[in-house]
């Protein structure tokens, strides 16, 4: 359906209005839908009034795309109304589907419709007002509900982004605590290693060597160790800084600097002279017993912190042990080594008979243990050729071996076979040094006796070499070792002894293996001797000794002392028994 008015004057505009707008509500369309419509066209109209001429108003229906009616509303000019040629000018509301109206009719001229029409339009008006409140009430609500959501998402966000700062500092003071707790597990490792190493040794050269190691340039640019008591002169009179010399007098560590240190324990001095280039660290070596010296420490940096001053403190306090029981070692060990070379007199000269022997000291730990042996003459010209070993090692088990040493040689005056003379020694010992054990062997040779008479007691059995190169081990019934709390008897043994045949007295630490035990080494050892000829003997037992024992000490761990004692009868003994000699008691 199409309707159409013609519009020169406002009644006709007023005339087209009323009756677009009857026709919109016959067709069903909503009040706002139908205020929307009858507004615009009003103000389209009133434009075209204003221009003049004469315009035509198309009302017409038809069908939309989604299925409901459309009334749309087509105003163009008639004749030159719009000379600017411009589009016609258009608009549309959609009514409700299936809608069907009859005509209302055109619209009569008499005031009294036209005053229904505006007043029409005035209902639809307040209709399209009162929607408008509910809109501005609800848009209110929201916008004030907004500003509340708003002030929650700020609030919120300054809640998270302080859970955030929160967060970032606790992950900061957690990197922190695990930086300087990795940075104390390092100092302690380090002054645990450290410490190791100082230890390690027993010579102090050897330690101030390492301990300069230990500190450059880590911990330190430069080490100077001010020993007091060190005998070199020229190291005595170098100038020490005054922070040294305050550090020695006090006993405490001093900080020389142009500032406060700041370091724990420490105290602070000016800057150090005559060395002035920079700060020092002035830390006392010591024990409780007296003070060693000082450690002088310029620093890797511009300074130390607080962890680092401790640490090299404590690692000075090691350091003055290590050096003080280094120096007790060292002062031990030059009365021990002077005892041995006090005690290993020279062998005695026997027509026909060559003695030859070695000792080699441990070389772990003092250079002296119990291991001795001697040969001396009897009154009735007997040899008398001695092996021993005093249980431990160091200046003590030196002493126990000086007075069975000079115990034997005492018992050995007044005659007696080697076990008699154990069997004194056993009594004498247990009586003198009950905690104190000992080994022996003793063997005695007689210029007109080709028999050679031995006793052992607790120690290593004798090998002897005969002259054909066979080798036999005497490990008759021995006695027990000496000084033991059992009262006993030590028995003699005698065996042939032939122009040509070698006794091998030793000690275990020649034999004996932590992994093997004491057996294959007296075997190993009783076949190296019988690979010698007896005519090498002859010419050259000195010689032979050190070709006994070195192939024997290769694969020594060397931490027992090493004794060997070769008593050759030579091949022509009785012609050079003829021989007068003289001898010395």
């Amino acid at each position: 359906m199409t309707r159409t008015w013609h519009i020169t004057t406002v009644t006709d505009a007023a005339r087209a209005r009323i009756g677009t707008a009857r026709l919109a509500a016959a067709y069903g369309v909503p009040a706002l839908e139908r205020t929307r419509l009858t507004a615009a066209l009003s103000a389209h109209l009133r434009q075209c009034l204003t221009k003049g001429g004469s315009w035509r108003l198309d009302l017409e229906t038809a069908a939309a795309p989604s299925g409901d009616g459309l009334l749309r509303a087509v105003v163009t000019p008639c004749d030159d109304a719009d000379p600017e040629g411009r589009e016609p000018w258009r608009t549309a509301v959609t009514c409700p589907r299936g809608a069907e109206a009859t005509d209302p009719g055109p619209v009569a001229d008499d005031p009294q419709t036209l005053a229904e029409g505006l007043l029409g339009a005035d209902e639809d008006t307040v209709l399209v007002l009162e929607k408008l409140g509910e809109q501005e009430l609800l848009v209110t609500s929201h916008r004030e509900e907004l500003d509340q959501t708003n002030q929650g998402v700020l609030a919120l966000h300054a809640e998270l982004d302080a859970a955030g700062q929160a967060q970032r500092d606790l992950f900061a003071a957690e990197r922190k605590a695990r930086t300087e707790a990795e940075t104390a597990r390092r100092r302690l490792t380090f002054l645990a290693d450290a410490s190791a190493v100082l230890t390690a040794s027993l010579n102090h050269d050897e330690i101030v060597r390492r301990l300069e190691n230990l500190l450059v340039p880590k911990y330190a640019r430069g080490v100077d160790v001010w020993l007091f008591d060190d005998g070199d002169e020229e190291q005595q009179n170098v100038p020490r800084p005054t922070a040294a010399v305050v550090a020695a007098r006090s006993g405490r560590p001093q900080y020389a600097a142009d500032h406060p240190g700041g370091l724990p324990g420490v105290d602070d001095q000016p800057p150090a002279t005559p060395h002035s280039d920079g700060p020092l660290l002035c830390v006392p070596l010591g024990t409780r017993r007296e003070p060693l010296g000082v450690l002088t420490l310029s620093p890797p940096d511009a300074r130390w912190d607080a962890d680092d001053a401790v640490m090299l403190i404590e690692l000075t306090r090691r350091a003055g042990i290590a050096i003080d029981n280094a120096r007790r070692f060292e002062h031990n060990r030059d009365i021990a080594e002077t005892l041995q070379r006090a005690l290993l007199t020279d062998l005695p000269t026997t027509p026909g008979l060559h003695l030859a022997a070695r000792y080699l000291p441990a070389t772990h730990g003092l250079n002296i243990g119990g291991d001795w042996y001697d040969a001396f003459r009897q009154p009735d010209g007997s040899l008398i050729t001695v092996i021993g070993d005093v249980t431990g090692h160091g200046l003590h088990a030196a002493v126990m071996m000086s007075q069975l040493r000079t115990a034997l040689r005492a018992y050995a005056v007044d005659g007696g076979t080697p076990g008699q003379l154990l069997t004194r020694l056993h009594i004498f010992l247990h009586h003198l040094q009950p905690d104190l054990y000992a080994t022996a062997v003793i063997a005695r040779f007689h210029p007109d006796d080709p028999t050679l008479t031995w006793a052992a007691a607790g120690h290593p059995p004798p090998v002897l070499r005969t002259p054909d190169g066979q080798v036999h081990t005497l490990d008759a019934k021995p006695g027990a070792m000496l000084g033991i709390p059992l009262e006993q008897k030590i028995l003699d043994h005698t065996v042939t002894l032939a122009p040509g045949s070698t006794l091998a007295l030793y000690t275990d630490g020649l034999v004996e293996r932590r992994a093997q035990g004491i057996d294959p080494g007296i075997e190993r050892l009783a076949a190296a001797l019988g690979t010698f000829r007896s005519a090498d003997l002859d010419a050259d037992l000195d010689g032979s000794a050190d070709l006994l024992l070195n192939p024997l000490l290769r694969d020594s761990e060397r931490d027992d002392d090493v004794c060997l004692l070769l008593c050759h009868l030579h091949s022509r003994a009785a012609e050079m028994a003829r021989t007068p000699v003289k001898l010395a008691f």
